[in-house]
């Protein structure tokens, strides 16, 4: 069975436009703009939570660590 070429027409705009809605969605999904959205959603959801405020507090804690001993090697030298 044959197809006319009307039909055949028919099926291949119908693949384009599905092909550009698939597209368009995979765009949408590895959009940077999108990812950098989630990615700084998902550090503050972390950071909101006890583990993250004991990181924080940990890195705080090397750091305020890392400044007086700084300070302390400059006042001998």
């Amino acid at each position: 069975m044959s197809r006319d070429p009307e039909q055949i027409q028919r099926e291949i705009e119908a693949s384009r436009a599905q092909l550009a809605t698939t597209l368009d969605q995979l765009a949408e999904r590895t959009s940077p703009k999108r990812l950098a959205g989630q990615a700084r959603e998902s550090a503050l959801v972390f950071f909101s939570s006890p583990p993250g405020m004991a990181l924080l507090g940990a890195v705080g804690l090397l750091v305020a660590l890392r400044v007086a001993r700084s300070a302390r090697n400059r006042r001998r030298g």
